[in-house]
């Protein structure tokens, strides 16, 4: 019978994983309590610039492909 890997590669992706996600967690949360206490016009701001962020490195991507 087979069970789940105890070492090996997938093994250690998913210890370092955890470890990761343990180690961020402080941080994601922060940064949740943060949006959170944004007033709506500030959430829309920063939406936003996300949206011009991205498009942005569409753009670039795009134009380096076309190259």
């Amino acid at each position: 019978m087979r069970g789940l890997p105890s070492g090996g590669a997938r093994g250690g992706r998913t210890a370092r994983a955890a470890h990761s996600a343990r180690r961020m967690w402080p941080y994601v949360l922060m940064a949740w309590e943060r949006w959170q206490s944004l007033s709506p016009d500030d959430k829309e701001r920063y939406k936003r610039q996300a949206r011009q962020y991205a498009e942005r490195g569409r753009k670039a991507f795009d134009d380096r492909r076309r190259r």
